[in-house]
């Protein structure tokens, strides 16, 4: 099933889709053994608190008015009293245990699943919409599961009463017992107003996320524009909106609850006037009104139990449907059916000249396929080779990078790995086969070491360093505070942009693939200090095919070829100072780059 993302994340809750109750109960399933101890532990509890209203009789009737001892039948009720309290907590640990079990399940399912999506759903997902449904929704599934054996020994606790009113005096049972079915209207009316405003509430919550998470990733840019106040207004904007909104669904229930609440105690009143007139004309033993009064007191907090669960179940419904409209989204880009191995291990690289062939046969693509960014795109690659990319702005080159990656699949033509469509390849085996440095240099909040080592985490220091040298990074590496065991800020911000670019490169390279693609690594890069890492770059290109798409005349003279863009098409091909001496059109895209101010985060 294709869905939308935009349509996803802006969602408001008019779907008319049922709620997706399979995805919980097939979590259930797998859980059967703790939620069914759960309801047995559950059901004892239950049975001691129903015996007790009849141990209060025996103890009254016996005790009191009759010859039996009062000691034994206080020691019995205390004893059974301790036994519930037992149960009542043990319940409550399974019920806590298996709903965070749940809850645990489906968040790894749910990361995961989200991981593995396309990169054109998250081009359109907001990350704060994101978050939302691996947290909130999630604790409110969570909320509801760990009532499932609570209401579930209530409701058996219900019955259990139900059944002694009547058995002991229909008559009275029967007026104890007439607001039920008007709890039960007044919980079906308050199921459907609830609904709406529930999904309203959770919806604002993540727009709210959304904002946080913005301003917080982007905290340089709100700051370097001074834009703190902008944030602020539309983060108190959103939570005006979650008030608004929350206090809607308070009405709701504020309207409702009470009435559930309170109806049952109707039926309390009735068996006080009916029961007390019974005991003064000697009908009833004062300890059998007081067992009516008792198990009638029971039956308010089932009630109120079951109300809870409605309006839990509610949130768990809208959070199933959000959670399940992420999940119902399949991969647009995916493994094959019945995928095909590379035909030569990269480990024999040097024994296999020919290793990292790649081919791109005709290929024609557009994110929006209306508006094509390469059209008619033949190049070819012979392995161990070097080609830079060189073209303006919307050119197409990073274009190239994402499909190689199958960050997208073309709409026309085949890209070839080696002789194997991209297509008939896993695309674990395609991304460890195929190593990039991307222009955005993104670190993770971890060491260096764990930055370099992050597609192999169990490569030794040995192996790190040596991938460090050949990036130029291992000195200034040294520099920090605990060397290679130094923690880096978030998104590797406590560095320079040219040391995030030369950690990037060497996590590249020890990854160690049959085709590195440099996506304009130099570009944090002072060009006075570029020397530092070109003649490393040219160590790691040497024997390896590698693509090169870059501006600078300096990093573009260590391709072999160089191809220029026009317009998704190849305009000229050629080594770097045949094009230079010999394509006025190439001349003036190096110069529009030489004109262009270096980037901001630069050494």
């Amino acid at each position: 099933m294709r869905v939308n993302a935009a349509e996803d994340i802006a969602d408001d809750g008019s779907d008319a889709e049922r709620t997706p109750w399979r995805l919980l109960t097939g979590l259930l399933a797998e859980q059967k053994r703790g939620l069914i101890a759960g309801v047995l532990v559950g059901v004892a509890w239950a049975a001691a608190k129903v015996s007790i209203p009849t141990l209060i009789r025996n103890a009254i009737d016996r005790g009191i008015t009759g010859d039996e001892s009062l000691l034994k039948w206080s020691l019995i009720i205390g004893g059974v009293g301790v036994l519930a309290g037992i149960f009542t907590g043990w319940r409550r640990w399974l019920a806590f245990r298996e709903s965070r079990t749940t809850e645990s399940r489906l968040r790894e399912r749910l990361f995961d699943h989200i991981i593995r999506l396309h990169v054109s759903y998250h081009d359109h997902a907001q990350t704060g919409q994101l978050m939302s449904r691996a947290s909130s929704d999630l604790q409110q599934l969570q909320a509801f599961v760990v009532m499932i054996p609570l209401v579930l020994s209530n409701l058996f606790q219900f019955v259990a009463i139900i059944v002694l009113l009547v058995s002991s005096d229909p008559l009275l049972a029967l007026f104890a017992l007439i607001p039920l079915p008007f709890v039960n209207l007044s919980a079906r009316r308050f199921n459907g107003k609830i609904h709406p405003a529930v999904m309203a509430v959770q919806n604002r919550q993540a727009a709210l996320a959304t904002v946080v998470e913005e301003s917080v990733s982007g905290v340089r840019v709100v700051k370097g524009f001074g834009a703190e106040g902008v944030q602020s207004a539309k983060l108190t904007d959103e939570a005006d909106r979650i008030r608004t909104v929350s206090l809607q669904a308070a009405r709701i229930r504020a309207r409702f609850l009470p009435a559930i609440d309170l109806l049952p105690s109707i039926g309390l009143i009735s068996v006080l006037a009916i029961g007390g007139h019974r005991v003064l004309n000697g009908q009833m033993s004062v300890g059998q009104l007081i067992q009516f009064n008792s198990s009638v007191l029971l039956l308010i907090w089932p009630m109120r139990n079951i109300g809870m669960m409605l309006a839990t179940g509610q949130r768990a419904a809208v959070a199933l449907q959000r959670v399940q409209r992420v999940l119902g989204t399949d991969p647009e880009v995916a493994d094959p059916v019945h995928p095909v191995a590379l035909p030569v291990a990269a480990a024999s690289r040097s024994a296999s000249p020919a290793l990292g062939t790649v081919v791109f046969r005709d290929i024609t693509f557009g994110y929006d396929p209306t508006r094509p960014v390469l059209e008619h795109f033949d190049v070819t690659i012979p392995g161990g080779t070097s080609v830079a990319i060189v073209g303006s702005t919307g050119s197409g080159k990073s274009t190239v990078t994402r499909l190689m990656l199958r960050f997208y699949d073309v709409q026309q033509g085949m890209i070839e790995l080696d002789g194997c469509d991209l297509h008939s390849l896993r695309l674990h085996d395609l991304r460890h086969a195929v190593g990039v440095v991307f222009e955005d240099t993104l670190l993770f909040h971890d060491t260096v070491a764990a930055n370099i080592a992050f597609s192999h985490p169990e490569a030794t220091l040995e192996r790190i360093e040596t991938a460090a040298q050949l990036a130029g990074a291992h000195e200034f590496i040294l520099d920090l505070p605990d060397g290679y065991a130094t923690l880096l800020g978030e998104r590797g911000f406590s560095l320079s942009g040219g040391q995030r670019q030369r950690i990037a490169i060497a996590r590249a390279i020890l990854a160690d693939p049959r085709v590195l693609i440099l996506d304009d690594a130099t570009s944090a890069v002072d060009p006075s200090k570029e020397h530092e890492i070109r003649e490393a770059m040219a160590t790691v290109m040497r024997d390896r095919t590698t693509i090169v798409i870059a501006h600078r005349p300096s990093t573009i003279a260590l391709a072999d070829t160089v191809l220029l863009l026009d317009e998704g098409r190849v305009a000229a091909q050629g080594t770097h100072d045949q094009l230079l001496a010999s394509n006025a059109a190439y001349r003036d895209v190096l110069a529009s780059w030489a004109a262009a101010p270096e980037p901001i985060g630069g050494e």
